[in-house]
C-alpha cells in the first residue's frame, strides 16, 4: 500500500491586489513532500518561494486570495478556520522564518518563547516543557542551555537565534519543518551548522524538509530534490543529482552557470566533506 506525503500542493495560485489588475505571486505550483526527505524550492528573489510556504501555513496577508489544494497529512487545510491552523501549526507542520529578530519575542524570554507550544499542544507543566526545551536546544547544539533560555533574543547572535528557532519548532517534532533562507546573514561557519542540524533532522526524526532558498549551494549540500521556481510557477523539478548536473530549463542554466562553487558543492556532497564549499 502506497504511503501519503506528509505534505500535497495542487495546482497552488495566489494573488495579491493591485492597482489595476491583481499580481499573481504564485501560479499553479504543484508539488509532494515525503517523509524523511528535503525538498529545495529554489529561485531568484521574488520568484514565489516564501509566498508558498506562507501558503501552506495559512499565513498570507488578508489582501491575499489563494486556490487550488494543500493536504496536509491528507487533510485539506482550505476549510480550516484560523483555531483550527492554530492546532496544526508548530504540531504538525513548523517552520523556521528567514530573520529570527523578527520571528522571535523581543520582550519575551527563550524559555517562555520555547515552552508556549508545549504547554498548549502537549499539555505539558511548566516544569515539563522547561525539560523538552533543554533537551531541544541541546540536540541542536547549544551546550548551555539554561543559560539560553533565561535571556532574551537581542542578547543572543544570529547564529544562535536561528538554532532558537530550530529547537522551538521541534519540540512539537512536527511531520514537516518549513524553512525559508535559514541560512541568511550567517557567517559560514553558522550556516555550516544550521544546515548540519536540518540533514539530522531529516534522518533523526523522519520529517519532510520544505526548504526554501536562492543558494544553489544550498541545494547541492543539503537536498534530496529540488524544485526550480521563476516567477511564480515551477520551471523544472527532480532529484539533485539529476537536475544540477543535466539541467534541462534555459533559467535553470543560467543559475548553475552563475554559481562558481556548484562543482565543489557537489564534490562536498559526494565525500562528505562541507569544507569544499567556504
Amino acid at each position: 500500500m502506497a504511503i501519503s506525503p506528509y505534505l500535497e500542493v495542487r495546482d497552488l495560485s495566489v494573488t495579491f491586489p493591485a492597482r489595476h489588475d491583481e499580481y499573481k505571486a504564485v501560479d499553479g505550483v504543484s508539488f509532494d513532500l515525503a517523509r524523511g526527505e528535503i525538498l529545495a524550492l529554489v529561485g531568484e528573489s521574488g520568484s514565489g518561494k516564501s509566498v508558498t510556504s506562507l501558503a501552506i501555513m495559512k499565513l498570507l496577508p488578508e489582501a491575499a486570495r489563494w486556490t487550488g489544494q494543500i493536504r496536509v497529512n491528507g487533510v485539506d487545510i482550505a476549510p480550516k478556520d484560523r483555531r483550527s491552523m492554530e492546532d496544526i501549526r508548530g504540531a504538525k507542520v513548523g517552520m523556521i522564518f528567514q530573520e529570527p529578530m523578527t520571528s522571535l519575542n523581543p520582550v519575551l524570554t527563550i524559555a517562555r518563547q520555547m515552552t508556549e507550544g508545549l504547554r498548549r499542544h502537549k499539555s505539558l507543566s511548566g516544569k515539563q516543557a522547561a525539560a523538552v526545551a533543554r533537551a531541544a536546544l541541546l540536540d541542536v547544539g547549544i551546550t548551555d542551555p539554561d543559560r539560553i533560555m533565561a535571556q532574551f533574543p537581542h542578547q543572543l547572535s544570529g547564529g544562535m537565534r536561528q538554532r532558537v528557532l530550530i529547537a522551538a519548532a521541534i519540540t512539537l517534532q512536527p511531520d514537516i519543518l518549513l524553512a525559508d533562507e535559514p541560512t541568511t546573514a550567517l557567517d559560514v561557519t553558522a550556516q555550516s551548522q544550521v544546515l548540519d542540524l536540518l540533514v539530522d533532522l531529516k534522518s533523526r526524526l523522519g520529517a519532510g524538509i520544505l526548504l526554501v532558498t536562492h543558494d544553489i549551494g544550498v541545494v547541492a549540500e543539503t537536498a534530496d530534490r529540488v524544485a526550480v521556481m521563476r516567477g511564480g510557477r515551477i520551471l523544472e523539478t527532480g532529484l539533485v543529482e539529476d537536475v544540477l548536473t543535466a539541467p534541462q530549463h534555459a533559467y535553470t542554466k543560467g543559475l548553475l552557470a552563475s554559481h562558481l562553487t556548484l562543482e565543489k558543492a557537489l564534490a562536498m556532497r559526494s565525500t562528505g566533506n562541507r569544507s569544499l564549499v567556504l
